[in-house]
């Protein structure tokens, strides 16, 4: 049987029409694949999923298989240590602020996408009363910003029960806040650690009148000092301890003995349950000097003391504590 040789020709003919149809199938592909990525509905104000390309210390660069990739502020995934919490190749999910900026790409916010993924969480925590646990991340003007898996703001008047200065110590810190307003449209939520305070001090209230009673002694530590004396947190509950009550000793001043902080022990000299009042005394507790007097001090004893005071009828001198 004779074997048909392919002409030289046709050869080359074979050649270029394989080219053509490889050709003519990679345009197809492609054309296919700008198809698919056109056919995708992208539309500002929704939340896509994109992958890292680029990271620079101002911007990360996420494809998000449009056209053309969309930035992101590099903040946006700032620890509140300043390190990055993304890598290139990280998956991640983005809302679409705008379909093109002045420079031709994309205009995204991790930021935006956190807060409407976390927004029925955080709205039902609003409705319910409940607390929401974050981490406070930087100080920033007028109170702290709190990373709730969305960044949050906690103003200076609802850190603490009391007024605050130093609100540097609280940056890291990982506590329960109550979502006191937010606004879906901005963004925007604020935070109280104070309610939180308010309501656990509230409870221990309820719980510190049920045990209290008059004659008891209890650990508590100094609030606040007056001319007169002392304000004392006995724990959800405030009571008085007078300068008179203090010492058995002569006070100036009660900041000459206690300071704010202080842990003492008090004896409950009077509660009046109806109006919730605590008078409360510190001398009480330490033995009373004047029942060792009368061993101490003898008749022609000769003995030490201290001028404490002179009047036009006589000067008295301080033996001892209370004496």
């Amino acid at each position: 049987m004779t074997t048909t040789q392919i002409p030289a020709w046709a050869k080359e003919f074979e050649v270029v029409t394989s080219e053509e149809e490889a050709a003519q199938t990679g345009s197809e592909e492609f054309e296919k694949l700008l198809n698919e990525t056109s056919s995708k509905s992208f539309q500002e104000g929704e939340v896509y999923k994109g992958k890292v390309i680029a990271i620079t210390d101002d911007l990360v660069t996420v494809d998000i298989g449009y056209k053309q990739e969309g930035l992101v502020f590099a903040k946006e995934f700032r620890n509140y240590d300043g390190t990055l919490k993304v890598s290139e190749g990280d998956e991640i999910e983005v809302y679409l602020e705008r379909l093109e900026s002045h420079l031709g790409n994309l205009v995204l916010s991790k930021d935006k996408a956190e807060i409407l993924k976390a927004w029925d969480k955080i709205s039902e925590a609003c409705e319910k009363g409940q607390p929401v646990k974050g981490t406070v991340i930087a100080k920033v003007k007028g109170g702290l910003s709190v990373d709730i898996g969305v960044k949050a703001f906690l103003p200076g008047s609802q850190i603490d029960i009391r007024p605050t200065k130093n609100l540097d110590k609280f940056i890291g810190k990982t506590m329960e806040f109550k979502v006191i307003k937010f606004n879906k449209k901005r963004g925007n939520i604020v935070l109280s650690r104070r309610a939180i305070l308010q309501e656990e001090r509230g409870k221990l209230r309820d719980e510190t009148l049920e045990q209290i009673s008059e004659g008891m002694v209890v650990k508590c530590i100094v609030k606040n000092i007056t001319d007169y004396g002392a304000f004392i947190d006995l724990g959800g509950v405030d009571g008085l301890l007078h300068i008179t009550d203090m010492s058995w000793g002569r006070v100036k001043h009660p900041s000459n003995l206690l300071a704010v902080g202080d842990e003492i022990d008090v004896k409950i000299l009077k509660y009046d349950a109806s109006k919730e009042r605590v008078s409360l005394g510190l001398k009480q507790v330490q033995p009373n000097p004047w029942e060792s007097a009368q061993e101490k001090y003898q008749t022609g004893t000769k003995v030490k003391g201290e001028i404490v005071s002179i009047k036009d009828y006589g000067i008295f001198v301080e033996l001892d504590d209370g004496i």
